[in-house]
């Protein structure tokens, strides 16, 4: 989880270049190729970047065989209409734009893979399915819901992580961006909030910008990186923005794991983070034009 807030060249270079390097160095395991393989063994990618000026964005999920999703999703920004491009397609797509296919698997994942293969399929994110989800492998059925099947299946938080990252300038503009390769074991074709608007990020040069990593299944249905920007619109400072997003999803999700970075126009900024077990305190980095080096900071989870 790093945001950084960076300064010279444009912004969106900095929001690229910073994911890319991530994407490459595969950062925690949750960045970029070789990680988090799904239920079929594969990694796909999400990402996304948006333009805080224009409010353009481009952004890729289930995104296959393209290392660098960051640079696919600015290439969906910059030579297309659109905004979202999923999937083979959006493979296909990079192809074209002369991104380099390659096979994003590697030992670890491959290993990842065998091993949660041979201990039944543990852990898997399915409910209220047959076989029983929580002993067996799938193919899985739909079973009639007798009862809400509620398992106690918080994300291990090391198995999951993403980079988000908002960066401005001396003159105001503001960019964001995300990129992941989302939940070890996921269903295949499970898109989370990274590549999402408004949910794994948010810019907007007149307010601010935010970033969110976490839960992305459960954080997503909250548009947080929206719902902060939209705070700091309205003057909050950074920290109290943040921490608005985050007491939004803990109303209904008291236990779940996950943390935001904001910044505003005026170069301030903060974090919040949602207290849960094995997660106090929230780790970010900070980087302008005074200090040479980025700084690390943290915030205490609430």
């Amino acid at each position: 989880p790093h945001g950084a807030l960076q300064s010279g060249g444009s912004v969106l270079d900095a929001v690229e270049k910073g994911c890319a390097r991530c994407e490459m160095e595969q950062c925690d395991g949750s960045v970029g190729y070789g990680g988090s393989p799904d239920e079929s063994g594969e990694t796909t990618l999400d990402a996304m970047i948006m333009n805080g000026d224009t409010i353009e964005v481009g952004a890729v999920a289930d995104l296959r065989r393209i290392k660098n999703a960051i640079g696919v999703a600015r290439a969906v920004m910059e030579h297309t209409d659109h905004t979202l491009l999923v999937g083979e397609s959006a493979s296909v797509f990079a192809e074209n734009m002369g991104f380099i296919a390659e096979d994003l698997t590697t030992n670890k994942s491959v290993n990842i893979f065998s091993q949660w293969l041979k201990g039944n399929c543990q852990p898997n994110y399915r409910k209220n399915v047959f076989p029983d989800p929580s002993k067996s492998c799938g193919p899985y059925k739909p079973r009639a819901t007798v009862k809400q099947n509620i398992r106690a299946q918080h994300a291990n938080t090391r198995s999951h992580d993403t980079i988000g990252m908002v960066a401005l300038d001396q003159d105001g503009h503001v960019a964001a961006g995300t990129s992941t390769n989302g939940l070890t074991h996921k269903v295949p074709g499970r898109v989370g909030d990274s590549p999402i608007v408004g949910a794994g990020a948010y810019a907007d040069s007149s307010a601010g910008g935010a970033a969110a990593t976490g839960d992305g299944d459960i954080m997503m249905r909250f548009l947080p990186s929206y719902l902060a920007v939209e705070l700091m619109r309205a003057g909050a400072d950074p920290s109290a923005a943040c921490k608005t997003a985050i007491s939004r999803i803990k109303k209904h999700y008291s236990e779940f794991f996950g943390a935001i970075i904001c910044a505003n126009t005026s170069g301030h900024y903060g974090a919040a983070c949602n207290k849960a077990p094995g997660f106090s305190q929230f780790h970010y980095m900070v980087s302008d034009s005074e200090s040479d080096v980025p700084l690390l900071k943290s915030v205490d989870c609430f």
